[in-house]
């Protein structure tokens, strides 16, 4: 009986652990799915120490290396200011090598906010993501977005801004 209950026990752990690693897709994924819920701490989680960010195509900006409190901080001054958001994920290609992984998707971002001069704003592109595997857990060290175009109230951004002065 002894021997069946430390068998059952060693199972469960072994699922368990199983569950806790996750994919380097599995990572891009929970990076938008926690940033839509704006679940910050989750957001930090998945990214290294320092990250190239990348999102010179749509802004003109230089990519810069940025801690996860800097990311999540800039993130939190935009994000929260709209009504809800909503990033949709596909076309994943991965490449693995050890401990570092490549992940190219298509992504879709929507913007949702009330008001009288349009609701929504829609960004779309796709994504290159650098990850490397620490202690088991594949984190972001790397992301750059491939901006292709935006539609809808290209505005919406300042409105959001100053519904979190308010």
């Amino acid at each position: 009986m002894k021997a069946i209950i430390t068998g059952f026990i060693a199972l469960i752990t072994l699922s368990l652990n199983a569950q806790q690693m996750k994919n380097p897709q599995e990572t891009v994924i929970e990076l938008f799915v926690s940033t839509d819920e704006q679940q910050w701490d989750q957001v930090k989680a998945v990214f290294d120490s320092k990250v190239l960010l990348d999102y010179s195509s749509m802004t003109g900006s230089p990519a810069t290396s940025m801690t996860p409190d800097e990311i999540v901080d800039a993130w939190k001054g935009l994000l929260p200011g709209f009504d809800h958001t909503h990033h949709q994920l596909g076309n994943f290609q991965m490449t693995l090598s050890n401990n570092q992984a490549q992940v190219f998707c298509y992504g879709t971002a929507s913007h949702y906010l009330e008001n009288e001069s349009g609701k929504l704003w829609w960004v779309v592109g796709s994504y290159n993501f650098d990850l490397v595997k620490e202690d088991e857990t594949w984190k972001i060290a790397g992301m750059k977005f491939n901006f292709k175009y935006q539609d809808g109230n290209t505005q919406l951004p300042q409105l959001a801004m100053k519904n979190l002065k308010k």
